[in-house]
């Protein structure tokens, strides 16, 4: 039995159970503590058919972690273990920082979702950026993304700057990097998904960050809960801005839409946004023509789920909440899921599904 194997045996009958009675952050943590202590086993080659190029790099297969699972880069080896083709690390402030005061994550399992208003609780980039550098030189072969976004007590005046500077120490550690604008627990900080204040945030990272913001591929992260008028100006900005990628979606604050009701504050994560997400990322093909690559996150627990995902036109697709519940060997279900599907369908490869339900 292959370590991945063992590890889901282990989580359906003895630690789910002992996880899902804990607080929902306690058990966040105790993952991520058990996860850092695993070795990069070497695991079977994914596929050929799974691959995806993007961005002049090779991925092993479409899978991607999502931020907020690891948001310190403490268990890079450990996704590369479940087989995930890359992950999404953070968000990354550039100064430590707590986050939101605890309960600040609630399960709602009856919909394998989510709730969090954790607020981007961070070590800084210092200690994030050592850690990365430890990973590489171990020669932990993910690839890696690197989700900013600015401290809670930055001035307005000072949000730009903060991107710049993260830009500037850990660009040349990341395969590529994910703005975030859309977290939902950070005040104000969605007001930067204006046009206006993405090219503000973008010319001060590659005025800072120099020849490494040239080269590192620079994604963007939305909202679901956007406006179509305010959707296609963002895409249209891309576009003039000549980013590498859009990350749809992050949580939804929009409750109602997607047949939640909990007095808990903050984003809604897990299946009830899938739809949604769906949508969100159909819409972005259609505006831009496929113009723009798509990292399709939301609602993703199942082959199936990522299919579609990538049939309204994501390039790749990310999970995090579909994890929580379907334990560590979901990764693995999906990529033999996506393999099987390619080929019912005569497809050579993931990049011939992008968009074809546009």
């Amino acid at each position: 039995m292959n370590p991945v194997s063992t590890l889901d045996t282990l989580y359906r009958w003895m630690l789910r159970p002992y996880l899902f009675g804990l607080d929902a952050e306690s058990a966040h943590r105790l993952t991520l503590s058990m996860l850092s202590a695993m070795p990069p086993f070497s695991i079977l080659k994914d596929r050929p058919e799974l691959g995806v190029k993007l961005w002049g790099m090779e991925f092993s297969n479409p899978v991607g972690l999502a931020a907020g699972m690891d948001k310190d880069a403490v268990a890079v080896s450990g996704w590369q273990t479940l087989g995930f083709g890359f992950a999404e690390l953070g968000t990354i402030t550039p100064l430590p920082q707590p986050g939101n005061e605890a309960p600040r994550i609630w399960r709602i399992r009856e919909r394998r979702a989510l709730i969090n208003s954790l607020g981007f609780p961070s070590e800084g980039m210092e200690a994030v950026a050592r850690r990365i550098e430890r990973v590489r030189k171990a020669g932990v072969a993910i690839r890696l993304g690197l989700n900013f976004g600015p401290n809670k007590d930055t001035q307005v005046t000072g949000v730009a700057a903060d991107y710049a500077a993260l830009m500037a120490r850990m660009g040349a550690l990341a395969d590529f990097v994910v703005i975030n604008v859309s977290s939902p627990n950070t005040p104000g900080l969605r007001n930067w998904q204006s046009p206006e204040k993405m090219r503000e945030i973008f010319d001060a990272m590659r005025e800072r960050g120099g020849e490494t913001a040239r080269r590192v591929p620079l994604l963007l992260k939305i909202a679901p809960d956007l406006e179509r008028d305010d959707l296609f100006r963002i895409c249209d900005t891309a576009l003039e801005l000549k980013l590498d990628g859009i990350v749809a979606c992050n949580s939804t604050i929009a409750r109602d839409a997607v047949g939640i009701s909990s007095p808990h504050p903050g984003g809604l994560s897990g299946q009830p946004l899938k739809i949604r997400a769906r949508e969100l990322i159909r819409d972005i093909f259609a505006h831009t023509g496929g113009k723009i690559p798509i990292v399709g996150v939301g609602g993703i627990a199942s082959a199936e789920d990522a299919w579609l995902h990538i049939r309204a036109g994501a390039s790749m697709v990310e999970l995090y909440t579909g994890l929580i519940y379907e334990g560590p060997a979901l990764v693995a279900r999906i990529k033999a899921g996506l393999a099987d599907l390619l080929r019912r369908g005569g497809f050579r490869s993931i990049s011939e599904v992008v968009g074809i339900d546009r």
